[in-house]
């Protein structure tokens, strides 16, 4: 039997509704921004009930939607026209210069697709593994942020299933970190369910990227893109979603201050250690060698003076919380949950500028350069409001991602479909090792509240 296939229907780029005067200069890349160019775009989206027909006189509730979204997509550049822009790169010989920044002039806009695939939502949710037909409800497959020069910044398909809609999401992550990515999906989702024809926004963006006092625009040491760019292909690995309960996440919590005798602990913290803790044994390592588990830390509260939470742009650092493969695997949760609190609290505007001020002096972009079967990385937030977003079809049933980033250790935080508190994770492993935490005790036992 053939695996089922996605089907373009038709594609169209998408530009901002009216023409907006600032869009005349280059917007220049900050150091976070640089920081992302040889990584992947964001894939994330939103799975919905498709809406049905209910007189014969009504108008085909897809073909309306894919109208709306269009028009609410380019009120929404308006307000957020870096996403319709193109990379474009600055060189110069005498002196050297090597900038890159978002063109928005000299492009054709956001990209926008729609497509079919003969699937119900059953299809795709029910099996224990993510379906990797879920790659396919997204645009820019395998493609990194520095392909945004010849790619669209921004792409959104829209994949009608037999009795669903899914609404996938490819932002260049050169341009937006998470928290900005699910910022333009607040915008998109209020213009689309506004009754005028421009809302107002109740949170304007803030465009201008940061600089630390006295610079501007960086000089990169670089003559050619293939300096620092580094491709990679992932090998075979499974993907589940794990959901963990309030009731669980309570209880995990409670037991990681109780055995560190605090109360500092947050839910994040003690769901993340119980992670480090199960991945790393599931591994079968060696006792010797020190494990890291690195967290995604959004930097806009972390600065003094903070930045706002619509500062559009990167402010993602990682941190990390070690330990020897020994260390973590004797000692409880609450040891493993304090390092990794001792990790978050040390992350302080300091910490920030002192990466800021070395990264100037010596330019780092992020690569994957082969597997760390010691680390791990923690990204996304349960506390994005995703599911706020809605599209005239209620509620979304589902948050699912593409192949961008996927990799041994990549867990994503997203939050429960029920709220209150509740976390899904979203675990890529290799077989073997998904299938020894699959029948990890500890691990199971804090999944079902039991711990």
């Amino acid at each position: 039997m053939n695996p089922p296939t996605v089907q373009i229907i038709s594609e169209c780029f998408i530009k901002p509704h009216y023409p907006v005067e600032e869009i005349k200069p280059p917007i220049h890349l900050a150091t976070w921004d640089i920081a992302m160019l040889s990584v992947h775009y964001i894939q994330k989206g939103l799975l919905f009930i498709k809406p049905q027909i209910t007189t014969n006189d009504q108008e085909n509730p897809v073909k309306s939607l894919l109208n709306r979204l269009k028009e609410s997509l380019s009120i929404t550049l308006v307000h957020l026209y870096p996403l319709a822009g193109r990379f474009a790169t600055l060189k110069q010989e005498n002196p050297p210069f090597y900038s890159v920044y978002i063109d928005c002039n000299n492009s054709p806009g956001a990209k926008f697709i729609y497509a079919t695939a003969d699937l119900t939502i059953s299809d795709i949710l029910s099996p224990v593994d993510v379906p990797v037909v879920f790659q396919s409800f997204f645009d820019h497959h395998k493609a990194f942020d520095h392909d945004g020069h010849s790619m669209s910044l921004l792409s959104i398909q829209v994949t009608e299933l037999i009795d669903g809609i899914f609404i996938g999401c490819s932002a260049n992550h050169a341009v937006v970190d998470g928290t900005s990515f699910w910022y333009f999906w607040e915008i998109l989702s209020n213009t689309f369910n506004a009754q005028e024809k421009n809302p107002v926004i109740t949170r304007p963006p803030i465009l201008k990227r940061w600089f630390p006092n006295g610079h501007g625009p960086h000089n990169l040491p670089f003559t050619h893109h293939d300096q620092f760019m580094s491709r990679f292909e992932t090998p075979p690995l499974r993907e589940r979603i794990f959901h963990f309960s309030p009731e669980s996440i309570a209880k995990l919590k409670a037991k990681a201050n109780s055995q560190s005798k605090t109360s500092k602990i947050s839910s994040f913290q003690s769901v993340s250690a119980l992670v480090w803790r199960c991945i790393i044994r599931s591994r079968r390592l060696p006792r010797d060698p020190e494990t890291t588990c690195t967290l995604a830390a959004n930097n806009r509260r972390r600065m003094d003076p903070p930045l706002p939470n619509e500062y559009f742009g990167n402010t993602v650092l990682t941190l990390n919380g070690k330990a020897t493969v020994g260390e973590l695997l004797d000692q409880g949760l609450g040891w493993a949950a304090w390092r990794l609190h001792e990790a978050v609290e040390g992350h302080s505007d300091a910490a920030v500028r002192e990466w800021v001020e070395k990264w100037m002096e010596n330019p780092v972009i992020y690569t994957r350069s082969g597997h760390n079967p010691y680390g791990l990385l923690l990204g996304s937030s349960p506390r994005f409001r995703m599911y706020e977003n809605e599209f005239g079809m209620g509620k979304a049933v589902a948050i699912r991602s593409g192949y961008g980033n996927k990799f041994d250790g990549k867990v994503m935080f997203y939050p429960g479909y029920e709220g209150g508190g509740s976390m899904d994770l979203e675990i890529t492993l290799p077989p073997e090792t998904m299938a020894a935490l699959e029948t990890d005790v500890e691990f199971m036992d804090g999944l079902n509240g039991k711990c």
